[in-house]
């Protein structure tokens, strides 16, 4: 007993360390994300170092949060599952309520909080990932064998949707059917039953993408920006003039003149032409390689986590990924002029008060995910040491249990049959990554 309880003692002692990796790439990011942020937003204001400040102030917050995050056992998480669901409707309704919504150029997607304005989309995301991934856990087989299982979260997913859309927010309701399609996915879905919501839903998001007016100028103008230069495509056409003059090695920190007031929103959504400009396509390269290896890392942290049978963290670590990868890739194809405007910011480096504060939570929470991890990998190792170091005492089974060996053989050997109506899960895998 003694020997036993040093043991436990010794177990619940242990602490798990945090992926460098992922946090390199983080603080990386973070600390372009403020020198860029200076550098494009200094001719906006009289004050030039007002954006600076502001961006200075969310990003303490938001490291504040990340912490708190990081601290945070997952077990504790998953015990509000529906809590965080309900959050999600209550963040996307209360934006309609006078007095606390606030409208911007049209769009009610703030609440105001006095000192500043909230978008509660931000937030959502974050709520929604956590609650897809412990629905995934609760419901891991169902969701691979019934129709019923795989269309709640896709009804839940429309109705979130449906609430974007009347505030309007058409990317970040894109957004968040991505995030939904890749972690039913990850999460072992039936793939051709999955394609038949896909298959519908596609056309309908198509027609809703074109039945406002100004989305239709949006796309027209993406299609061919120069047309109408001076109206429609007068953003996309100076982003692309800021790109071009970047060549590859820029013209020089601070130097950017796209920012200097022809450039509209150049230090939140069009900020990557800022850093083409005045970084060229060495700078850009960075700034891609350093999404790719927090993408890669969160990715590689959920695969791991899924050998393990953690699979609450490994589909919130999926559902982090998707999110960065997915609104890095629209942010960055907007400033290209691969993909028509669709007013998302670039994770950790544009300005913007909510997206900063809940980027930031999402990583906290990744680099929880890599804590317990290693820690559930220093305790397997340690248990499996102590199992290979205890002698083995051949005594025969009492005759109960050897009945049930017998049994288990059988069933065994028969296939398994009549054990489950279940069809046989296939758990994520992306290769073996160093």
């Amino acid at each position: 007993m003694n020997d036993l309880s040093r043991q436990a003692t010794r177990l619940d002692a242990i602490g798990g360390r945090y992926d460098k990796w992922l946090l390199g790439a983080a603080v990386a990011l973070a600390s372009l994300g403020v020198v860029m942020v200076a550098s494009s937003s200094i001719e906006l204001t009289s004050s030039p170092f007002y954006y600076l400040n502001r961006h200075l102030v969310f990003l303490g917050i938001g490291i504040g949060l990340a912490y708190w995050a990081m601290r945070t056992e997952f077990k504790t998480i998953e015990k509000y599952n529906q809590l965080l669901l309900l959050g999600c409707f209550v963040l996307l309704i209360v934006v309609f309520v006078p007095g606390i919504g606030s409208s911007v150029n049209g769009a009610r997607r703030w609440v105001n909080l006095g000192v500043s304005k909230f978008q509660t989309v931000e937030a959502v995301k974050v709520l929604y990932i956590v609650w897809l991934a412990s629905y995934l856990v609760r419901f891991r087989d169902e969701v691979n064998a019934t129709w019923p299982a795989m269309l709640k979260p896709l009804g839940v997913a429309v109705a979130l949707v449906g609430l974007l859309l009347l505030q309007p927010d058409f990317g970040s309701s894109t957004l968040l059917l991505g995030i939904t399609a890749g972690m039913l996915v990850l999460g072992g879905v039936n793939m051709p039953r999955m394609s038949a919501p896909v298959v519908i839903g596609l056309p309908v998001f198509a027609f809703i993408a074109i039945l406002e007016p100004y989305r239709m100028r949006r796309i027209t103008s993406f299609l061919d920006p120069w047309a109408d230069q001076l109206g429609s495509g007068y953003q996309l056409s100076n982003a692309l003039m800021a790109v071009g003059r970047g060549e590859w090695f820029g013209v020089g920190l601070g130097a950017s003149v796209q920012k200097l007031n022809y450039l509209p929103e150049s230090h939140t959504d069009f900020i990557f032409s800022v850093i083409a400009e005045e970084l060229g396509f060495f700078g850009v390269c960075l700034v891609i390689g350093l999404y790719a290896l927090l993408v890669a890392r969160a990715f590689w942290l959920g695969m791991k986590c899924v050998e393990m049978k953690r699979h609450f963290s490994g589909y919130i670590a999926f559902g982090i990924a998707l999110w960065i990868s997915m609104q890095t890739f629209v942010s960055i194809g907007v400033n290209l002029g691969i993909l028509p405007t669709k007013g998302l910011t670039l994770p950790l480096i544009s300005s913007g008060g909510s997206s900063v504060l809940m980027t930031c939570v999402a990583m906290g929470l990744l680099l929880r995910v890599s804590y317990e991890l290693d820690r559930a990998t220093q305790v397997s190792r340690i248990r499996s040491e102590a199992v290979a170091a205890e002698p083995v005492v051949d005594e025969p089974l009492p005759r109960e249990a050897a009945g049930a060996v017998a049994d288990a053989l059988q069933s065994a050997a028969r296939g398994g049959r009549g054990t489950s109506r279940m069809q046989p899960r296939v758990e994520p895998t992306f290769g073996r990554i160093a």
